[in-house]
């Protein structure tokens, strides 16, 4: 059998976890990954320094957003990824639609913000130019539904139903690009809808769970296309390595079932995440309600009972 030049044509022993968990996987994505954290961790110790606070909360789901992708890329689940379709799949899932969301929960373009130094009056820095992204008309298109569901969809469909997953699996750089793709993917759908960081679309909560529930019968229904099809559909799956007994059809359909079950997990924790943030959203805005009525006296209630007043006279 071929994959090409990251792929692999010997056996592999069949998996166990110690060996699944040694960083044995992309350089890139390690060193990306220990780049993050350092820099996280310099926003954070930067805001305590001047005695600010950072939710421990939003540390921690960024945290583990990185560990999500160091998981499965950095450790022995990317060289079986290589070779069986349905470790590849749960890369996939976890990188595009797990990760991503841990990620956005940590707020990294809110932390950015608030720990990076103004250039100063007239001078342009690396805040500045964070600030000309967001607002920039590239920006807005990006992260617009009309984009990013059809981009979402497009991921899958014209991905493993087409020649160019085999040919990004021929070569190493391929596969990075593939695998970084999917991140960036995961991240533009989901960044709107959690809507924690700042950005250009901040549509309002209905919306918000319209859009993220509009693309997922799409992801469901590549599950199960996978999963009933009589034989397999990727190439570069079609010939597992006889020393894990597995079919490349069996394979397959545990591909599938993956994805599909994929579908709904990230589904219920995005969801559990905007009805938290919707609840507290109407808290605060009814507190600020409340300050303005004791500065003013009240006197929304006083006029409205004034119009009353009036009326009755009226009738009289």
């Amino acid at each position: 059998m071929g994959h090409g030049e990251h792929g692999t044509t010997m056996d592999l022993p069949p998996f166990t976890l110690g060996r699944g968990l040694e960083f044995t996987g992309e350089p890139f994505f390690l060193t990306g990954c220990l780049l993050a954290l350092a820099l996280y961790a310099w926003g954070v110790m930067r805001l305590r320094r001047r005695g600010d606070a950072w939710p421990v909360g939003r540390t921690v789901a960024f945290t583990l957003g990185v560990l999500t992708v160091a998981l499965v890329m950095c450790t022995a689940l990317n060289e079986y990824g290589m070779v069986l379709f349905s470790v590849h799949m749960v890369q996939h899932m976890v990188i595009s639609m797990l990760s991503p969301i841990l990620l956005l929960l940590g707020a990294p373009v809110t932390l950015a913000l608030r720990a990076l130094p103004t250039a100063g009056r007239g001078r342009t820095g690396p805040r500045e130019l964070l600030v000309s992204v967001l607002h920039s008309r590239y920006a807005r298109v990006v992260t617009h539904a009309a984009f990013t569901i059809p981009l979402f969809i497009a991921s899958l469909y014209g991905l493993y139903f087409t020649p160019l997953f085999d040919f990004l699996m021929e070569s190493k750089p391929g596969h990075i690009t593939m695998m970084l793709h999917f991140l960036l993917v995961g991240l533009v759908f989901f960044w709107p809808i959690m809507g924690i960081d700042p950005g250009p679309h901040r549509p309002g909560y209905v919306m918000r769970m319209l859009e993220l529930f509009a693309g997922m019968p799409f992801h469901a229904f590549f599950g199960i296309a996978l999963m009933m099809a009589s034989e397999p559909m990727v190439g570069t799956y079609a010939d597992p390595p006889s020393s894990l007994g597995v079919t490349a059809l069996d394979d397959q359909t545990w591909a599938g079932g993956i994805a599909w079950a994929f579908s709904e997990i990230p589904s219920v924790l995005v969801l559990i995440a905007l009805v938290y943030q919707w609840y507290f959203s109407e808290q605060r805005q009814a507190r600020q309600r409340d300050r303005a009525a004791d500065r003013d006296g009240d006197q929304e209630l006083v006029a409205y009972n004034a119009y009353l007043a009036s009326l009755q006279a009226r009738g009289q």
